[in-house]
């Protein structure tokens, strides 16, 4: 029995995960976490309201995947997004469906969702430390050094010690320096789900101002294309843009290139240029002898108002009986098609997730483990697997995790009934 043990670097949402798991099998777990407690990242998801899944089928969740998305079929056929609202709702936690297909806790705290792991893995031992080395010998894991010359030892380790965003919660890329001295190639780190900073200065004087209901249209002026168009919510930050809608099109920028990108945001989706031309003749109609600066309110939001009155290039004392059709197919344009330039994204301390991380071609897709040393597994935000906002990067770490601890527990199983 003392030989069946298994060690996690990284008290994250797999790691607790896979700790759970791994210890209600009988496994003799030991979850290393450098912080003073576990779960420190999860408790700040979805701005502490922890968006734990999506309520949606496999093929449609690999299609919100957008890195190496066939790499997770089989740990999404484990252990599904069904099976992780069961498996809360089974610890007590009661959930909702919001827009988007979006689950959450009924309570809105994520605390909750961290309560819940930490009492499905209280089986396995917390030991806090910082894992400084995964060791092996003859290409099989043997255990792990700790920062205070500590050695632990193990033939099966978990890392899962998440990506490079928010830093401050342990998430400093330390994982990746661990794959890589074992051999293991990591694709290069960068911002995903991010902020995105932009030129124009009238960001800085919206901050603070919610959008909601307008549709986001990124587009590569290298190519022409466009990479991203959604209907949603979005955020003015004091040196860009944030939000939703923002966070899900930084995801599709794959080399950032100052003044490379373009967003456009179309102001009332609701209506074709026609229809809101219509709209602005019958709300001019109302009010003939106002300047042109006062007959926007009802329109927009007062601080987008001044900005646009400033873009629209009719002067914002004019009377709206003086503004011509010109004039008026201006405005329709410019509220159609409101455009800020990119000039890059905002630090990797504000991405809520990091793309790249350990190469998933040298990663057994059915059980997490390394082709290249046995007996070491990796699980969530640390492999080069990333979804887009809504739930979809927390259950890439739950299946992950699940399937990990599966073939933890199966190797196990192996190994006594060979011995019998």
């Amino acid at each position: 029995m003392n030989d069946r043990q298994a060690l996690i670097v990284g008290g994250g949402a797999s790691g607790l995960m896979a700790a759970g798991y791994l210890a209600q099998a009988g496994i003799r777990t030991t979850l290393i976490e450098r912080n003073p407690r576990t779960g420190a990242k999860l408790m700040i998801t979805g701005k502490g309201r922890c968006n734990v899944t999506n309520d949606c089928d496999q093929r449609e969740f690999l299609n919100h995947v957008l890195h190496n998305p066939r790499f997770l079929y089989s740990a999404l056929a484990g252990f599904s997004t069904a099976d992780t609202q069961a498996f809360f709702e089974g610890l007590g936690v009661a959930l909702k469906t919001e827009r988007g297909r979006r689950v959450f806790p009924v309570s809105d705290q994520a605390g909750q969702i961290v309560d819940a792991l930490r009492h499905y893995s209280q089986n396995a031992t917390l030991l806090r430390g910082f894992c400084t080395a995964v060791e092996q010998e003859n290409g099989a894991v043997t255990g792990i050094r700790l920062a205070d010359g500590r050695g632990l030892s193990a033939p099966c380790v978990i890392v899962a010690t998440g990506g490079m965003s928010y830093p401050k919660t342990g998430s400093d890329g330390n994982g990746y320096r661990l794959a890589e001295k074992l051999g293991h190639p990591v694709i290069p780190p960068r911002p995903a789900l991010v902020p995105l900073c932009c030129s124009q200065s009238l960001c800085g004087r919206l901050a603070g101002l919610s959008l909601r209901n307008v549709t986001l249209s990124l587009w590569d002026k290298k190519t022409g294309n466009c990479l991203f168009e959604e209907l949603g919510e979005m955020l003015f930050t004091h040196n860009g843009v944030s939000g939703p809608l923002v966070l899900s099109a930084a995801s599709r920028i794959q080399a950032m290139e100052g003044g490379r990108y373009r967003l456009v945001l179309d102001l009332k989706p609701g209506l074709s240029e026609q229809q809101l031309h219509a709209r602005l003749l019958r709300d001019f109609g109302q009010q003939l002898n106002k300047q042109f600066s006062n007959a926007l309110h009802g329109l927009l939001p007062q601080a987008l108002t001044e900005e646009l009155v400033a873009l629209s290039g009719i002067p914002r004392d004019v009377k709206v009986n003086s503004i011509t059709k010109e004039q008026r197919q201006g405005l329709v344009s410019l509220l159609k098609g409101f455009s800020l330039d990119v000039d890059g994204f905002a630090p990797m301390e504000e991405a809520i997730v990091t793309a790249g991380g350990v190469d998933v071609r040298r990663v057994n897709p059915k059980t997490m483990e390394s082709t290249l040393v046995k007996g070491l597994y990796f699980t969530g935000e640390i492999l080069d697997v990333d979804g887009e906002t809504g739930g979809y990067n927390l259950q890439i770490a739950f299946s992950t995790a699940v399937a990990a601890a599966k073939a933890i527990v199966a190797r196990y199983q192996k190994e006594e009934g060979a011995c019998l």
